[in-house]
């Protein structure tokens, strides 16, 4: 069996516990438990009043989970945050921690398709009982869908001229491994900047295929439902899509990055940011795990 510390290396462990500010008798969220690195951490600082509810949709994560009455881990995606919440009777929440992206174990396996590093099945679903693979969104998009998708969630260059080539790769056969898809890639991926290319190709599918940006709008509109006044959001993004839209919520409410002001001409929003800017790995930590070179932490405070 796989444990935590296999599974997910936590990044900016220390910093995301410490922000939430924990209350020993609070209820806590971990809306993304993967290896159970943050939330063994935080079960540490909580008394046996206390609860830790973890959400998780990806079924390899869930043989993680500690056993400890004090925690709950709930198998879904975290955008149903407040229905599950509210049917475990746990509202309002003290503090809520998001460590968004994919987890060490889901990019090496390659059985579940997330990295170009490993032939495997092109698959990336986050959750096994989602309809639709990364595969399904190859074979099946046009090229004008295509294109939009490398280009909303990947920023791949020429993304017409990428999409166009996968759609010739396709009508002399199916794509369906991750090899196969380097192979259609080939024409267009460069020879400099190649891991770059490909990384970004695979991440906008991945997203697509999990709707993440859906799930995480979904989050942060209804943190600001769920955490008492005074609670803390904790949010680690490890992409510029991510990182905007987590920005722009804890500034102003919204993703648009507007900022609202009532008659007075003083701010209204759900949270006040600690800083305007995120908190990042240090070199050190990014020697231990690469992985963590991306990662931006940002914070604030329910109003």
């Amino acid at each position: 069996m796989t444990t935590g510390s296999e599974y997910h290396a936590p990044v900016l462990l220390h910093d995301c516990v410490d922000a939430l500010k924990i209350r020993p008798g609070g209820i806590y969220v971990d809306v993304t438990f993967g290896g159970g690195g943050h939330s063994r951490a935080i079960l540490e600082k909580l008394d046996e009043s206390a609860s830790l509810i973890s959400f998780d949709r990806d079924k390899d994560a869930w043989k993680n989970a500690p056993k400890d009455a004090r925690f709950t881990l709930v198998k879904a995606d975290f955008r149903w945050l407040k229905n599950h919440l509210r049917f475990l009777k746990k509202l309002p929440i003290d503090g809520l921690l998001a460590d968004l992206g994919v987890s060490s174990h889901q990019f090496d396996t390659g059985a579940r398709g997330f990295s170009f590093r490993f032939d495997g099945p092109l698959d990336m679903r986050m959750d096994h009982r989602a309809k639709k693979s990364a595969a399904d969104l190859v074979n099946n998009y046009d090229e004008v869908r295509l294109a939009e998708l490398l280009r909303t969630y990947g920023e791949v260059d020429g993304a017409m001229r990428v999409a166009k080539t996968i759609v010739a790769a396709r009508t002399a056969q199916r794509i369906t491994t991750t090899q196969q898809l380097l192979a259609a890639l080939k024409p267009v991926t460069p020879r400099q900047g190649d891991h770059s290319f490909l990384a970004q190709v695979f991440q906008a599918l991945r997203i697509a295929v999990n709707d993440e940006l859906g799930s995480l709008e979904a989050l942060l509109k209804q943190s600001a439902e769920v955490i008492k006044p005074g609670g803390r959001l904790v949010v680690m993004s490890y992409h510029s899509l991510e990182d905007r839209m987590v920005k722009n919520w804890m500034r102003g409410g919204d993703f648009s990055g507007e900022e609202h002001k009532d008659v007075y001409g003083n701010r209204i929003r759900p949270f006040n940011p600690d800083s305007n800017k995120a908190t990042q790995p240090t070199d050190e930590e990014v020697a231990r795990n690469p992985r963590a070179r991306s990662a931006k932490l940002r914070t604030a405070t329910k109003t």
